[in-house]
Parts: C-alpha cells; sequence; structure tokens
C-alpha cells in the first residue's frame, strides 16, 4: 500500500489572474481564478451534491473544495483517525473497508464518480478507503461542508437524498451476504456495476450491457465475502452460460441481462 497522502486544510492558492471567474453575488468579476472554471467544467458536478450549487455562486464551492488525483493503491482514509475531510469522487473508484486486529478486512463498498466518501458524525473515521485506480476528487474539511450546509439549503437536501441511498445500498449489502448464494452474489454485483457504468457513459450505445469492473478479484471476493476461488468459477461459469463475455478494459459484457437478473433474484439456478 502507498503512503496516505498529506491532505492540507491550508486556504486554496490565490485567484490565477489569467482565467475567468464568478463572484459570490454573481458579477463576473473580470479575472478569475482556475479553481472556478474547474467546478464549472466538472464532469460529474450535475450528478452529485454539487449540483445543488448555482453558477454563479460556483466561486463558494471552488473555495471550499480542493481537487486531487491519486494513483492506485492510495489511503484515502484510514480507519480510526481524525475525521477531518470529506470527498467527492469525480472518476475513478475507492474501495470502503472495515478491518479486523488480526489483518482480515471486509469490503463495504465502492464509491465511484459522482458518489462521497468520509461523511461522519463522530471524531474519528469508522472505516478506511482507498483508491482502486487512478482517483480524482475534491476533498473538503467537515467545517467547510457545514458552512455549505448553512448556506446553501439544496445542498443539504442533496446530502440526505444521498446517506438515504447509502443506508439502502447498505441494506442490500446486508441481504446479499448473509442470504444469496455465490452464484447470486456475483450477479448481483454485475448488476450493480452496470448501473455505475450507465451512470458515467451516458452516451455510451453499450452502457446498459457493460459492467465497470477496476477491482481486482480479491477484491471482488472481499466485497462479496467469498474467496478468490469461488469468484473465479462463478465468473468462468457464467462465461461458459454464455451469460456474460470476457473482461476487456476493467469492463465485462453482458450477453443476457435477464438470465443475468433471474440469477441475482434467485429464479434461476443454472
Amino acid at each position: 500500500m502507498l503512503k496516505a497522502p498529506v491532505f492540507p486544510d491550508s486556504a486554496p492558492m490565490p485567484p490565477s489572474p489569467s482565467a475567468q471567474v464568478i463572484s459570490h453575488a454573481g458579477n463576473r468579476t473580470g479575472r478569475a481564478d482556475a479553481e472556478s472554471v474547474r467546478c464549472l467544467i466538472c464532469t460529474v458536478r450535475e450528478h452529485n451534491l454539487c449540483s445543488s450549487i448555482e453558477d454563479q455562486d460556483v466561486g463558494v464551492l471552488a473555495q471550499a473544495t480542493r481537487q486531487l488525483s491519486l494513483p492506485p493503491g492510495t489511503t484515502v482514509i484510514e480507519e480510526g483517525t481524525a475525521a477531518s475531510a470529506f470527498f467527492n469522487v469525480i472518476s475513478g473508484t475507492v474501495k470502503l473497508f472495515k478491518s479486523l486486529p488480526d489483518g482480515r478486512r471486509q469490503i463495504t463498498g465502492f464509491a465511484d464518480a459522482g458518489q462521497f466518501v468520509g461523511l461522519s458524525n463522530s471524531r474519528t473515521y469508522s472505516f478506511g478507503a482507498e483508491t482502486v485506480d487512478t482517483v480524482l476528487l475534491c476533498r473538503c474539511t467537515h467545517a467547510q461542508i457545514e458552512n455549505l450546509l448553512a448556506e446553501y439549503p439544496r445542498f443539504a437536501r442533496n446530502l440526505l437524498t444521498a446517506v438515504t441511498h447509502e443506508l439502502t445500498d447498505a441494506q442490500e449489502q446486508m441481504l446479499l451476504l448473509g442470504r444469496k448464494t455465490a452464484r447470486e452474489k456475483v450477479a448481483s454485483f454485475l448488476l450493480d456495476r452496470i448501473k455505475q457504468y450507465h451512470r458515467t457513459h451516458p452516451h455510451d450505445p453499450d452502457a446498459e450491457t457493460t459492467a465497470s469492473v477496476p477491482m481486482t478479484r480479491v477484491d471482488i471476493a472481499d466485497y462479496l465475502g467469498l474467496t478468490i476461488e469461488t469468484v473465479s468459477r462463478t465468473i468462468s461459469a457464467l462465461r461458459r452460460d454464455k451469460i456474460i463475455s470476457g473482461t476487456e478494459n476493467h469492463c465485462i459484457r453482458i450477453l443476457s441481462i435477464p438470465n443475468l437478473q433471474d440469477i441475482a433474484y434467485g429464479l434461476k439456478s443454472i
């Protein structure tokens, strides 16, 4: 694992003299900083919490966040450390996990583009987070998040909606781990990864039949509560049954969505 990056809490860099900025009051003030432009052209802004901040107020959002690019295997959050920051994923995938003292761990979820990590109501993080691939994310301190919540009610509503979705996902994960067979678990996982690919590639004609799988089979096994051998055998069996095709560019093509759904919902055992 790579060393965790240092995330400074200092104020953003002074505005660049070469870019246009939009002021908090909504008036263009001549030359403005690249940070505001970064938020304006963000590819996932309309799909995440930041969609509640209007264009004329984007300068406030830019001042509250720092954009970071992290290589695979970088620790974003270390379990048990002070909960000081909140992260929006712009691109790439982050895995979330809980660890036991003996080194065993359970991956509890994956945060992809448009999703967030780091929300906590305690002083320390109760989970760890690590990049799966190269990840671009925006970092915001908890104090800055509180300011945005107080100033922009729509931001607070968006956050509540996102947290509600997180609770729903947690309930689905409990069902997946507790009651489903290995074949049902893998099928459910692939269906979920189709949804993620569709969110980030809405204009791809194959988006509805493509599952984004940037994580290793070890990660998949840790997430599904299976062994890596079982995951590999199950994926091979789905391929033999012509339900999925081979992996290409960290994606799996689904050849039969109905059959995969039947397996995931326990309607088909073959």
